[in-house]
């Protein structure tokens, strides 16, 4: 799930701190002394499937402890994570999101080329944690968005969604849709939250973005300028989304977005991604089961594609003892790449792989399962907004701007100028 994703779910506590005695790291090279890590992630609403995998892990290691830390529910992790390490209390294993991040970090991260889940992972998984030469993140998993929608809605109003992949044929189906709202039982079409500035900043963005730089973060973030060429397509997605939503558009969060409207049958479809599939269940298991699939943004020149990549990645702290380090990287090798581990991510964290070795896996749920489809088949393009999120430019830009735009308090123009020139003026910067 993406960075943004960390700083908002609503659906644990603001912090939640989960001591695990977990034995870890009982392989051969292991040293035969206790050691314990430490682990601070960002992925709050995966803490109760990664204890239940610690559990698991004592089981089979006994050497080690391992000490889990989750951080999540409006709380950024960022400013956790640099408070632990300015106070002595830096975690064995953390998050990164990014580019950003692998250089705010750098001093902390260590090289991990030389680890079995490094060699095994996908291709182009690894791109914007890499520097000269060196790994310095291992990809938590790889995701996908696009529109969520409820199947027995678009059924009834007689649209196949899998037909959706032009502007034109989905604003026909939204204006079929729309017409019929009282008959199929919809408050509206969309349930564009408009509080959550990420939905547009991040993920719609990347969008009609990634294209101009090749799917690659890395190109991004290093890239003086931002052309922002297909803007006058993004427009056009924003205002269909906002006219057909339920509302009152600017003050729906993603709570209300996914929870109070389309698990509960009140919106035809939602921009989400494969993440929101365990926020449908808790409300209604039997939609979760049955009644929802996820079909790409149509974009111009990527039709029938969905945006498929990693925003979080695991970092291993390099200035903890050589003991230490190697009982993370076993963890992390073990998760990834052994049998149990592999089983553990697809059944118990509903992640779609982001490592070789997975075979002709079934996913748990339609919505990874779509992801996991699209990726077999090669009709992904890739994220490149990791390339911002770690930076200024995108909550004090580019969120700010397109919230602007969004509430009628700017025009697309202005707009667009500012986030080309804030995007300019921030590289400068840093040279």
């Amino acid at each position: 799930m993406s960075y943004k994703i960390w700083k908002r779910l609503g659906l644990v506590t603001a912090l939640a701190g989960v001591a695990l005695t977990l034995a870890a790291c009982g392989s051969q090279n292991a040293a035969d002394k206790d050691v314990k890590i430490t682990i601070l992630q960002g992925k709050v609403e995966s803490n109760k499937q990664f204890k239940q995998i610690a559990k698991e892990y004592e089981k089979l290691h006994p050497n080690v402890k391992i000490e889990i830390t989750s951080i999540g529910g409006g709380t950024q992790y960022n400013p956790v994570l640099k408070t632990r390490i300015s106070s002595g209390n830096a975690p064995t294993i953390f998050s990164l999101d990014g580019p950003a991040s692998v250089k705010q970090f750098k001093s902390y991260t260590a090289d991990l080329s030389d680890t079995k889940a490094a060699k095994a992972a996908l291709p182009g998984t690894l791109a914007a944690v890499k520097s000269q030469g060196k790994t310095y993140g291992l990809p938590f998993n790889v995701e996908g968005y696009g529109f969520v929608y409820n199947k027995a809605v678009f059924a009834k109003a007689g649209i196949d969604p899998t037909t959706l992949t032009t502007y034109d044929k989905l604003d026909a189906a939204v204006q079929t849709l729309n017409a019929k709202k009282d008959e199929l039982g919809i408050k509206g079409v969309f349930a564009l939250p408009g509080k959550e500035s990420w939905i547009l900043s991040d993920h719609l963005l990347n969008v009609y973005l990634s294209k101009e730089y090749d799917g690659n973060a890395q190109k991004l973030y290093t890239s003086k300028s931002m052309k922002f060429e297909n803007n006058a397509e993004m427009k056009q997605m924003i205002d269909l989304q906002k006219t057909y939503s339920v509302q009152p558009v600017m003050q729906m969060d993603y709570a209300g977005q996914v929870n109070q409207n389309f698990a509960q049958g009140k919106a035809a479809m939602i921009q989400q991604g494969d993440w929101i599939y365990a926020t449908v269940d808790q409300i209604d298991s039997k939609l979760a089961k049955d009644g929802i699939g996820m079909i790409p943004i149509p974009v111009k020149e990527q039709e029938g594609k969905m945006p498929v990549g990693t925003s979080i990645y695991w970092g291993v702290n390099k200035r903890k003892s050589t003991t230490e380090q190697k009982a993370a990287k076993d963890f992390l090798d073990w998760l990834y790449t052994s049998k149990a581990g592999k089983k553990d991510v697809v059944n118990k964290l509903h992640f779609v792989p982001a490592y070789k070795g997975y075979g002709d896996v079934k996913m748990p749920d339609a919505l990874t399962q779509a992801v996991y489809d699209y990726s077999q088949k090669g009709k992904t393009f890739g994220w490149v907004f990791p390339g911002y999120t770690g930076t200024s430019w995108d909550p004090d830009v580019a969120q700010t701007n397109l919230q602007k735009y969004l509430s009628g308090k700017q025009d697309w123009e202005t707009t667009v100028a500012n986030m080309k020139a804030g995007w300019a003026k921030q590289q400068k910067a840093a040279e």
